[in-house]
């Protein structure tokens, strides 16, 4: 808590929009608000898929509110952000995944703060190659798409997503935009094990990924899977210490790391 925390919360509550922040229940509010970042859930606040980590509604989706790029816009301004991070829910009912609302977002930022960079943390689109180049188009400063955990227990973690379709994404974009950094993560604690999860950094360094994140995964709630395993600062410290030595040129690994934790500065912003 603090006064820029309540700051934002007025500015995010007065414009009706929703941040992944509070959505997701993000153990790093305090800490964020009060040094004035946020990331943007765009699309409303109901997900189509229901994925067995995540805190965010499950339902059926609200409509497309096509002017929330331009209340976005407004509330990054207000904020004084020299940074901004867009995520979404997940929205299978639409046949472009969100694509077309995200590049929206990213135009209506830029035309409204001059020189503000802009991070997308896209869904998978379906594996729509047409609905990722809507977002390429508009050059994003940084492509991110979370892999959130290791292949053997996509079924219980990530229900509706290919762990194949994911590293499809990461390097159609890479290569679509080769100077654009792309960006992945995975939460830790689930039941991978050591060597899962070195395969996927691997698997990630193939596909030209540039930036890294791993941090704890934290039960939302009882009715979430089950965390099977509290890792060990030292070991975040190991993968972050291997991570560098497989070629990403920033990674952030800890117990409260989420994808958008400390984003600037892995873009020097």
């Amino acid at each position: 808590m603090g006064e820029n925390y309540r700051d934002l919360k007025e500015i995010i509550a007065r414009l009706g929009l929703h941040t992944v922040c509070e959505s997701a229940a993000c153990p790093n509010v305090g800490d964020c608000w009060n040094h004035r970042t946020a990331t943007f859930m765009i699309l409303g606040n109901v997900c189509t898929r229901r994925c067995g980590f995540c805190a965010v509604q499950k339902g059926a989706p609200l409509p497309v509110d096509f002017d929330e790029p331009k209340r976005v816009a407004e509330a990054a301004a207000a904020m004084g952000l020299r940074y901004a991070v867009v995520t979404s829910v997940n929205r299978d009912d639409r046949k472009d995944g969100g694509a077309l609302l995200f590049a929206l977002t990213i135009r209506a930022i830029r035309e409204r703060i001059r020189g503000c960079k802009v991070e997308v943390l896209v869904p998978d689109f379906q594996g729509s190659h047409e609905a990722l180049e809507i977002v390429m188009a508009e050059r994003p400063d940084v492509l991110n798409h979370n892999t959130e955990t290791v292949p053997r227990l996509y079924r219980q973690v990530r229900l509706g997503a290919r762990y194949e379709r994911s590293l499809d994404l990461l390097s159609h974009a890479k290569k679509r935009n080769p100077d654009s950094p792309t960006k992945s993560g995975l939460m830790l604690g689930l039941g991978e094990t050591r060597e899962e999860v070195l395969s996927v950094l691997r698997d990630l360094r193939a596909s030209r990924v540039d930036i890294l994140t791993l941090g704890q995964y934290l039960r939302p709630s009882p009715k979430h899977l089950p965390i099977l395993r509290y890792v060990p600062p030292e070991e975040f410290a190991e993968f972050r210490r291997i991570g560098y030595e497989m070629g990403f040129g920033h990674v952030e690994s800890g117990p409260l790391v989420r994808s958008s934790y400390h984003a600037h500065d892995a873009v020097g912003a």
